[in-house]
């Protein structure tokens, strides 16, 4: 198993930061979605 997730690590190395870059863009929409009912 270590090898597979290995293996796809090293194929998908051109698109790991664009990858990351969304996961982070998700999770700020999601934490400033949650809050801003609290804010009004």
């Amino acid at each position: 198993m270590f090898d597979q997730i290995k293996t796809s690590f090293a194929r998908s190395r051109d698109t790991l930061a664009g990858d990351a870059a969304g996961v982070v863009a998700l999770m700020v929409t999601l934490v400033v979605g949650l809050h801003l009912p609290g804010a009004f």
